[in-house]
């Protein structure tokens, strides 16, 4: 069967992709300002009361309210009773959705963690993508009751109208913390989906190659060799011609004697042929 058409993917490198790194470095910086804006108790701020002190300020949060003056602005009184502003509707549902949405956080982010798995060389997007969905609904569940907390800031209990509510820095880090959380969510959850070319995951395309029979494979060319030259230069100072055979006379040769046979048997002996 052809594969023609197939495509793969292959990771670049074996970094943690940075989609993934801006999910798990946003998510435990929202999670510890949701969780300050969950435990503190200034979501608003009551100045100028009727038959209180010069510089009385009363802090409202959804656990507690405190209040202090100031002269003594390191000085709070806690525990304070308000049985009209903890029955608000706003309050109870407050408290259910910050608090869920810091259970969820956690929970995300450990899903997160085998997920990412930087020491392999691919992440269990799938799993990622489920721990960025977590992270992204935690962010939801902050901004909801901050949003309506804030539409209706002066209208959780009558105040008379001399008296100055401003908001307390809760609302601004728990609107920062839940901003964190959806875009760590949104951008984690991307990496399901290959986009951008594969570059949001670190991966490049690459075609694979078709399978071809041994009968259509093409013959490899002869390979040639180019044997080496014996030729040797000619001197322009010799004007004698070198062939291929010649003898070198370069290299000493011995001296042979030629024997000389006399065929007469005339002849007298010598000392030298005894």
């Amino acid at each position: 069967m052809s594969n023609r058409g197939k495509q793969e993917w292959i990771r670049e490198s074996m970094r943690t992709p940075g989609i993934l790194i801006f999910g798990m470095v946003l998510a435990p910086c929202g999670l510890i300002l949701n969780l300050t804006s969950t435990v503190a108790p200034n979501w608003r701020t009551l100045h100028n009361l009727p038959n209180s002190a010069s510089g009385f300020t009363v802090m409202q949060g959804i656990w507690d309210i405190c209040t202090t003056t100031s002269s003594s602005s390191y000085n709070y009184n806690c525990g304070q009773e308000d049985s009209a502003y903890f029955g608000h509707q706003v309050i109870e549902v407050a408290q259910g959705m910050m608090v869920a949405s810091l259970i969820v956080t956690l929970v995300g982010l450990i899903v997160a963690i085998p997920g990412v798995r930087c020491w392999k060389n691919n992440p269990n997007w799938t799993v990622a993508g489920l721990a960025g969905l977590l992270i992204f609904i935690s962010g939801v569940l902050t901004i909801i009751p901050i949003a309506w907390y804030t539409h209706i800031l002066e209208e959780v209990t009558s105040v008379p109208p001399s008296v100055t509510v401003q908001v307390g820095y809760c609302i601004i880090l728990g609107y920062i913390g839940g901003i964190m959380e959806v875009l760590a969510g949104l951008v984690m959850f991307i990496g399901i989906c290959r986009c951008c070319g594969g570059k949001n995951r670190g991966e490049v395309r690459v075609e694979q190659p078709q399978q071809v029979s041994r009968a259509e494979r093409p013959k490899p060319a002869p390979r040639r060799t180019q044997p080496p030259s014996l030729s040797r230069p000619r001197s322009e100072l010799s004007s004698v011609a070198y062939s291929s055979n010649y003898d070198d006379v370069s290299i000493p040769r011995a001296k042979t004697t030629a024997w000389s046979v006399d065929s007469g048997v005339n002849r007298k002996p010598y000392d030298a042929d005894l």
